[in-house]
């Protein structure tokens, strides 16, 4: 059986503080009780911390009573909310001439009160009554209580403040342990190749026929060079993430560029069969060594994860941007996989292939240097398709072939 009793407004007023979430909420939602305990006209908290004018930051302020039209003026207690700080104690500041009624607002009565925590004075709180009546002991005591609960909000507050900070610091420390360990995983594959077949070239107790010996030797080429493109690539994309790689921006034909970068992929791939179909031919101000790269890292997908199946590109407007459509045959990605597989050293388990994880990565980050967004849609056994998004930009039409 629920007993409902008349609560009183100090209960009210401290469980207020304690159940919100959000430290404004929590102080709107005291601001009608707090005037049922304690008549105030305006109020407003100050925070110890500075701002870049080197004045205290007011963090919080409402115009309740008299005055409101007048707005929650911070200059009526700037200069009494610095006093409190300074010396940690209450102060009340009565005008030093009376107006007459019609002049209430300059008839400002100050009571400015610490917010002390555990942590030392982190602000004051300063109320203003316009026209009076003048502050009683019984008043300043009410005041106090009311100044101990702000001065929880905001120690709350701080508490929030650092453990989030804690919780950023620890995900960071733990996306660089992950990219340590990753990365070390990575460079460890190709220098074991090299590592095995050079010393097993180098014994003296046994001789090699000349096919092993090119064979062994193409091999640690080949795991050179993926050494090489590794390092190249986890360079680059922490430039790309620190928006510290140069782009060097001109006019040039989409068509043509991505004719060009279809043409090198048949001829390194030679099984490669590619169809272009350009809606429109336009000129963009790309880099175009860092958009040819998008495409050959596109290019090289394909051919490692849906070999001999046929591509298709194509280019269309729409609604301010050239759409670049990139799509294969091939079995496709299941969507579970689709959120992450632009994240770095992100790789679809069960996919065969050598790969860093970071080519998808690295072209996310130079399609958006260039103001531009790439997506993926895919199916499982129904084909991949990528889709770049570059906006208009200076760009102009090139009508027919």
């Amino acid at each position: 059986m629920i007993i409902q009793e008349n609560i009183p407004d100090y209960l009210i007023i401290a469980e207020k503080v304690i159940q919100s979430s959000d430290w404004k909420q929590a102080l709107d939602s005291v601001l009608d009780v707090v005037r049922s305990v304690f008549i105030f006209d305006n109020l407003a908290l100050f925070i110890t911390e500075k701002v870049a004018s080197g004045e205290n930051e007011i963090v919080y302020a409402r115009a309740v009573g008299r005055g409101q039209t007048a707005g929650a003026d911070t200059a009526w207690g700037t200069e009494i909310a610095t006093q409190v700080m300074k010396r940690n104690e209450i102060i009340v500041q009565e005008p030093t001439s009376k107006q007459t009624d019609d002049d209430r607002l300059i008839n400002a009565y100050l009571l400015g009160l610490p917010l002390g925590t555990s942590s030392g004075v982190q602000g004051a709180a300063v109320f203003v009554r316009f026209g009076g009546p003048a502050y009683t002991a019984e008043h300043i005591l009410h005041a106090r209580f009311i100044a101990a609960q702000f001065a929880g909000v905001f120690e709350r507050k701080k508490l929030i403040e650092d453990i989030r900070a804690l919780e950023e610091a620890r995900r960071l420390l733990a996306l660089q342990d992950d990219f340590i360990a990753t990365i070390s995983h990575e460079l460890r594959t190709p220098l074991g190749f090299i590592k095995g077949y050079s010393t097993t070239l180098l014994r003296q107790d046994t001789e090699w026929d000349e096919a092993t010996r090119r064979e062994f030797l193409t091999i640690i080429e080949e795991e050179a060079d993926h050494l090489t493109t590794l390092i190249e690539n986890v360079l680059e994309s922490a430039r790309l993430q620190s928006n510290t790689l140069p782009m060097k921006f001109q006019a040039a034909r989409l068509d043509t560029l991505i004719f060009d970068s279809a043409t090198r992929a048949q001829a390194r791939f030679k099984d490669m069969h590619v169809d272009l179909e350009f809606a429109v031919r336009p000129v963009v101000q790309i880099d175009t060594v860092r958009i040819s790269q998008v495409l050959g890292n596109l290019f090289s997908n394909a051919a490692k994860y849906a070999p001999g199946t046929p591509i298709s590109i194509t280019v269309t407007e729409k609604s301010g941007i050239y759409r670049i459509c990139f799509a294969d045959s091939g079995p496709g990605i299941q969507p579970e996989h689709l959120p992450n597989l632009f994240k770095r050293f992100y790789r679809v388990p069960g996919q065969g292939g050598a790969g860093s994880g970071l080519g998808l990565f690295i072209c996310e980050k130079i399609i958006e240097a260039h103001g531009g967004k790439i997506s993926v849609e895919s199916e499982a056994g129904m084909g991949t398709v990528f889709l770049i998004d570059l906006p208009f930009s200076q760009s102009t039409h090139f009508a027919g072939d």
